[in-house]
């Protein structure tokens, strides 16, 4: 009886005091790197104008990401993931330090080599990132119990999608007054995180049920996932459809040449989705998703979609906002589906790994994502490139649908 009346709480997990540190920490830390985004690409495109830079800032993010996430997930399964996250936060503060000096005295550097040192730097945080995605969610695992995953889920994504509002809004705003200012406030929200994050806490290592080589380590993760047809088909769903649709990459050209914005409306054109998303989270958490949870992620993955290809065919400043509200409170839906699923799917001795795939998969796509979209901008145009975008999405949640039928009739009742 008591389970069941938890499963109907929608605050369950709220209750848990180390959850909500760990929420705060999150929300601090999505503040700060959400403002960096916006910071870093309007910094870039002021200096060069050029659409492919602001692919080139994802790529240059991605790439050390990618190559550093199955090793971090290895980390996180043998090391304490408290320390992970705090060594991770810290090195973020040295990394938007050297940011805020490239806009201060060390604008120079700037002069002389462009945006390389700014494109360097984010290569480092790339890596950092690739720690903490790999040791975040298996940590708050370890802080919720079993039945209330789903639960966890919902608010780990409302907190995340609301530093995702906050955090480009206000980087909207203080970057209309000067980059320093803005990397000084980027700075301290950070350090916030990290002094919330200190009072949760150190968890055991999960013990290892077999000794394995650093080498059948790494690779377990990978096979794990690609022996499980629930997760493969949601984290393939999620890869290509983030690959493809998204539009946030190109919001200052769209801001500047399409809706003749500056910094502040592009600051509400980034928060656009993230309100979307918490819309949706809160209903979930009222209602959340369990029968015909398949059904329900690739309705929504569509849907997406088909709100990316509106907001590339609208000039109204204020229906792009709507549109890209659209695709924020889609995308949620699938997001929550697909935590869930990870959770209850995977043993906790290899979270790290699996967490490290899942980054691999959807962290990455956000950057190879935004380069991709730099190159067909390019090729393309600015508005067509976001149509195709959009359109590959539809076509890609059509052809996993079919290929993943195990995925499509899931409820998340039946994962044990």
């Amino acid at each position: 009886m008591c389970a069941k009346k938890t499963d109907h709480d929608p605050f369950a997990a709220l209750r848990i005091k180390e959850f909500l540190f760990f929420l705060n920490t999150r929300f601090f830390l999505t503040l700060g790197i959400q403002m960096q985004s916006v910071i870093v690409a309007w910094q870039v495109y002021d200096l060069t104008n050029n659409k492919l830079s602001l692919g080139i800032i994802g790529l240059a993010e991605a790439l050390p990401f990618i190559l550093t996430s199955l090793f971090s997930g290895h980390v996180a399964d043998v090391v304490s993931r408290k320390r992970i996250i705090l060594i991770s936060m810290c090195l973020l503060t040295i990394s938007t330090s050297a940011l805020l000096y490239f806009s201060l005295e060390g604008s120079f550097i700037i002069k002389r080599y462009g945006t390389l040192p700014i494109y360097l730097v984010f290569g480092f945080i790339g890596i950092v990132r690739g720690f903490i995605s790999a040791a975040f969610p298996a940590f708050m695992s370890q802080i919720v119990p079993r039945e209330l995953y789903s639960n966890s889920a919902i608010w780990n994504s409302s907190i995340w999608h609301t530093g995702a509002v906050v955090g480009p809004v206000v980087a909207g705003f203080i970057c209309a007054v000067s980059f320093p200012a803005a990397y000084s406030v980027n700075l301290v929200f950070i350090c916030i995180a990290i002094l919330s994050f200190i009072f949760i806490a150190s968890k055991p290592v999960p013990l290892r049920e077999k000794k394995e080589t650093i080498t059948q380590s790494l690779s377990g993760g990978i096979k794990f996932v690609f022996s499980n047809q629930l997760i493969l088909g949601a984290l393939s769903l999620d890869l290509f459809a983030v690959l493809f649709g998204g539009a946030v990459a190109m919001l200052p050209a769209f801001s500047k040449e399409i809706l003749f914005a500056g910094p502040m409306e592009l600051g509400f054109l980034r928060a656009a989705p993230a309100v979307g998303a918490i819309v949706t989270a809160i209903i979930l958490a009222y209602r959340p998703i369990t029968k015909h949870a398949g059904k329900n992620l690739f309705i929504n993955v569509g849907l997406f979609g088909l709100a990316t290809i509106f907001f590339a065919v609208s000039t109204n400043y204020y229906l792009s906002l709507f549109f890209l509200f659209l695709t924020g409170a889609f995308d949620n839906v699938s997001v929550v589906i697909r935590h869930t699923i990870l959770q209850l799917a995977t043993p906790d001795g290899m979270r790290g790994r699996v967490s490290a795939v899942n980054s691999i998969f959807i962290g990455s796509s956000n950057e190879i994502g935004a380069f991709e979209s730099g190159v067909a901008a390019s090729a393309m145009g600015l508005v067509p490139s976001v149509i195709f975008g959009g359109a590959m999405t539809v076509i890609i949640v059509c052809i996993t649908a079919r290929l993943s039928p195990k995925l499509r009739n899931l409820d998340l009742e039946q994962i044990k």
